[in-house]
């Protein structure tokens, strides 16, 4: 079975295990963990910023990196299928009292024009105020799309200009890194809050990290407390996570190539379902057509592929390093002969 599902599947490797094993480790909630402290420490320094706190997962790092600029009452916007909204289980209304409004794109990809045309700040006491703008990079269900540095630039000295606060949902900006060469302390300046995750594409078994200011962090440290996500010995999973930046990334490169291979053979009996073009990443949307997307996805199974659906015609497949370039390949070519049969 290939699975493709998503790049959360992968299995920690040899070398990671080995990592774990050998990390040494103390208690986190009283910020004694050595290995914990060294990591935090080292990616903040990669983005160009003052501290890091590492989470359980990509929601929880998204949490408290809009809650540091978001006041209960407040409002953050972003893309209508941005994570946050989509797949985060209201949690940021539920435990933070943060409402949200967005605006719409038909690949992720924001500009500042688009923005300008939603944000409502400093709205009085009737209306709700923006006070935060929130970008994902790469975009999941955008399809994998890389947000253009120049928009990003404009973005940010706008909301700089309006006093609002700018966060990244850089869950895949590894990807994003890879993809484009820009530097990841490039992004990172960008940005006040910055949300990344190591158990996607480069493959650890848990964690991401919020990044920001050491005064903000401070803050985000209480609150994952709050949150239930103080953790002890956690060295073991911050082990895993730094192997996998140290040793995984530059093979992202393989997952892209996966993806083009992918939707290239897809494209080659159902050129209606994706333009390979369109590709930037690990991530491949595909148009199911007339027919449903649970239904092409039953069928990819019964072949041997394992896709997702992530809406009512739009099928997708993740690449990751426990999937071959040339497995990425063999299962394009099924999904390409079951959308044109």
């Amino acid at each position: 079975m290939i699975d493709l599902r998503s790049d959360t599947l992968t299995r920690p490797t040899a070398g990671m295990r080995a990592a774990m094993m050998e990390a040494a480790v103390g208690d986190d909630v009283f910020a004694e963990d050595p290995t914990v402290n060294a990591f935090e420490a080292k990616v903040a320094a990669l983005f160009g910023k003052e501290a890091g706190l590492m989470t359980t997962t990509g929601t929880m790092s998204n949490l408290l990196g809009v809650y540091l600029l978001v006041q209960p009452g407040a409002e953050v916007v972003c893309d209508y299928r941005a994570h946050i909204v989509r797949a985060e289980s209201g949690g940021h209304a539920v435990n933070h009292g943060v409402t949200t409004r967005t605006w719409f794109t038909s690949d992720g990809i924001v500009d500042v024009d688009t923005v300008a045309q939603v944000i409502a700040p400093n709205s009085g006491p009737y209306q709700v105020s923006t006070t935060a703008v929130e970008i994902e990079n790469t975009h999941n269900f955008g399809g994998g799309t890389i947000q253009p540095y120049a928009n990003l630039v404009e973005i940010s000295a706008y909301c700089r200009e309006l006093g609002l606060g700018l966060h990244l949902d850089g869950a895949r900006i590894w990807n994003a890194h890879i993809a484009t060469g820009i530097p990841l302390a490039d992004y990172g300046k960008l940005f006040d809050t910055v949300s990344v995750c190591f158990s996607k594409g480069l493959g650890a078994p848990v964690g991401s990290m919020v990044l920001s200011t050491a005064e903000n962090i401070a803050r985000a440290r209480f609150q994952r407390r709050r949150l239930g996500g103080g953790w002890r010995q956690a060295g073991v999973l911050a082990a895993a996570a730094e192997y996998a930046l140290d040793n995984q990334l530059a093979r992202l490169a393989d997952d892209h190539e996966g993806a083009r291979r992918f939707a290239t053979a897809v494209a080659a009996n159902a050129p209606w379902a994706i333009d390979p073009a369109s590709v930037a990443t690990n991530i491949v949307v595909v148009n199911s057509g007339d027919r449903t997307a649970a239904e092409i996805v039953d069928k990819a199974k019964a072949s041997g592929v394992l896709l997702s659906s992530v809406g009512a015609t739009a099928v997708r497949a993740v690449t990751h390093l426990d999937v071959t370039v040339a497995e990425a390949e063999t299962a394009g070519e099924i999904v390409g002969e079951i959308l044109a049969g």
